[in-house]
């Protein structure tokens, strides 16, 4: 699996940010990077329960609890930074509210207490059992596997959703699986036939496709992590976590 790509010179930390600027004193958790954090991390901290032996309906009910949870404020006080990597945060995090947490909120009405709840999430139940992992994989390597898909999912829909805007969604569609080296699709001679285009053209298109796809993988890296050697590291992670 290789994607092309090359560093930016725009370093952000979004999801960092986002955490940090929201556990000061009179910070507000803006909706739409709570979105952004929910939508990204849901199906892996889901999966990584649902691992850990609860059933499903106990997984999202916990997930949810979850990051119902982050967004007060005395979850937040006195946060330090530590380790580049964001979802290094949220594993240890999620470990702590079973730990401490969850016990406690099972002798409660199920439902009662935090409002659930109602972005427009995957259902993560769905998305975990399409994946078929391996029966040995532990509760963290299910967590980084869906951690790498729903991240390679992201990039993705975010692509398609530009080349949808700029008319080109089917020629897109067709391209989307070499995007990837290791993915099967269409013959390029088939899509040239389909989208009367020469063979060389769907190449370049497809070489043009992957270092976009690069480029945009390594800005969601980066919003997760401190330093440019923080995102090469995480993107060869992310890559043998792709290979199991």
């Amino acid at each position: 699996m290789q994607w092309e790509g090359s560093s930016s010179n725009t370093f952000c930390t979004t999801h960092w940010t986002a955490v940090l600027e929201a556990s000061r004193a009179g910070a507000q958790f803006s909706e739409e990077a709570f979105a952004s954090l929910y939508l990204a991390y849901h199906r892996p901290l889901y999966a990584y329960v649902r691992r850990r032996g609860h059933s499903p309906e106990e997984a999202e009910d916990i997930t949810q609890e979850f990051f119902a949870r982050l967004l007060e404020k005395e979850s937040l006080a006195g946060l330090q930074r530590e380790g580049g990597r964001f979802r290094s945060f949220l594993l240890g995090s999620m470990q702590n509210f079973l730990a401490d947490h969850w016990d406690r909120a099972q002798t409660q009405k199920r439902g009662c207490g935090h409002k659930l709840l109602s972005l427009d999430a995957n259902d993560g139940e769905t998305w975990l059992q399409a994946l078929a992992l391996a029966d040995d994989f532990t509760p963290e390597t299910a967590f980084e596997r869906h951690w790498a898909m729903a991240l390679l999912d992201q990039v993705g829909e975010s692509l398609r959703t530009e080349e949808a805007k700029s008319g080109k969604f089917e020629l897109f569609e067709d391209l989307r699986p070499h995007l990837q080296s290791d993915r099967a699709g269409l013959l390029y001679e088939e899509i040239a036939t389909r989208h009367s285009m020469s063979v060389g053209a769907i190449k370049v298109a497809v070489h043009r496709l992957r270092k976009r796809y690069g480029q945009r993988l390594r800005e969601e890296v980066a919003r997760t992590v401190s330093s440019e050697a923080e995102v090469e590291e995480e993107l060869r992670h992310l890559i043998n976590i792709m290979r199991k």
